[in-house]
This record gives structure tokens, sequence and C-alpha cells, in this order.
């Protein structure tokens, strides 16, 4: 099943860990936000679930959410 995952722009400090180890699935924004670049149109994830999992997990402030339907994988 195909993580889902949710960022708390609020929370966010821009450190691009999540970038580091997710590259394709991250990035940091103009205003040095993270975001999900799964969610602009025609993306595709070249990342491994794992590497996801470890961005997500390197985030500083916790602001990265990942889902696996209904269950909280971070």
């Amino acid at each position: 099943m195909k993580l889902r995952i949710e960022i708390d722009a609020a929370k966010c400090m821009g450190q691009g860990q999540c970038n580091y180890w997710a590259p394709a699935t991250f990035a940091l924004g103009d205003d040095g936000i993270a975001y999900s670049t799964l969610s602009q149109p025609g993306a595709e994830n070249s990342d491994t679930d794992e590497a996801v999992i470890l961005g997500a997990q390197g985030c500083p402030t916790r602001a990265i959410a990942l889902w696996r339907g209904e269950e909280r994988v971070v």
C-alpha cells in the first residue's frame, strides 16, 4: 500500500533532512518550507519507502507524518 505524506508547514524549519534522505519525494520551496514533490502533476517517485520513512524520521520538528492506509507509520 502506498504511503500518504502530510507535512505541517507551520512546524517545518527547512533544515532539509527529508530532502537529504528522499530527494525524489521531498523538496524545499522558495520559502524554505518542505513539500512533497509527489503532489505535483505527473510526479513519479524513485525513492524507496524506507528512504521516505528515514526522511520523515529525520525531521527535527516532526513536521512530517506518514500514513499507510489508516496506520500512522511516522
